[in-house]
């Protein structure tokens, strides 16, 4: 009888806890992954009750997983493109809504990147790290970038893929690569900043990097997602993504 009526005190518990802590849902972009939890952590400051669950992937697989019913809430993309594809297949609750400017860069811990993306034809380099650019912007990018230069033929045996680009960055951070062309919001996270230098990529050698979200259609969206997105529109989150190196959509 005793471990009856905790079995149904546990039950009540969780039964309070789910209606006083509603969850949102998020898919993020790997190159989201810094800017988004200080997003969250200072979201909850005001909104004790939310509980935000973020999942960072290559904004491809992110996309193919929402058509597939993946239980997300809001897709934030490192390109419009994948929301705009699920706004025309009618997956969507609302437009897509651009939040920031993505920017690449050449980021290293052991060579001299002010060299510029000469570098990468140097002997000295014999893996680079991209994202795979089939999946992730980042990654498609590089590889724009590495053909605007004349370099995709000659460099195109020293590339190694990450899954998406946060593990594109983990590979040159831990030396598996001598060099990584990644998201300059992850070069300037604490531990990269701290470890190696990058430069910037000149935005001529590749499509703009116009980062969108949308919010994922449901028979009915919770007044807790509408708070997230008014959240990313406020002066607070606005800051915190120019802290992370992306341009503002209003900004020239």
């Amino acid at each position: 009888m005793g471990k009856r009526i905790l079995v149904i005190l546990y039950l009540c518990f969780i039964a309070i806890y789910s209606l006083s802590a509603q969850t949102v849902t998020i898919a993020a972009a790997a190159d989201l992954r810094f800017v988004m939890d200080e997003l969250t952590n200072e979201f909850k400051k005001s909104n004790p009750k939310i509980k935000v669950e973020v999942i960072y992937g290559s904004s491809g697989n992110l996309y193919q997983q929402i058509v597939n019913q993946a239980p997300f809430d809001i897709f934030f993309s490192a390109d419009i493109s994948y929301p705009q594809k699920l706004d025309s297949l009618n997956l969507t609750g609302s437009k897509p809504k651009l939040y920031a400017i993505g920017h690449l860069v050449m980021w290293s811990a052991s060579l001299d990147v002010s060299k510029g993306i000469e570098l990468l034809r140097n002997n000295d380099v014999k893996k680079i790290a991209i994202a795979n650019p089939r999946v992730a912007p980042y990654g498609k990018r590089a590889m724009e970038c590495l053909k605007y230069y004349k370099m995709d033929d000659r460099v195109k045996d020293k590339i190694v893929e990450g899954e998406n680009v946060s593990q594109a960055a983990q590979f040159v951070l831990t030396g598996n690569t001598e060099v990584g062309l990644i998201a300059l919001s992850l070069a300037l996270s604490p531990e990269m900043k701290s470890k190696g230098k990058y430069f910037s990529i000149d935005e001529k050698s590749y499509s703009k990097l116009e980062q969108a979200y949308v919010i994922i259609k449901k028979p009915e969206t919770s007044k807790e997602v509408l708070k997230f997105t008014d959240y990313i529109e406020t002066e607070q989150a606005r800051r915190l993504f120019g802290k992370y190196g992306f341009k503002l959509p209003n900004e020239n």
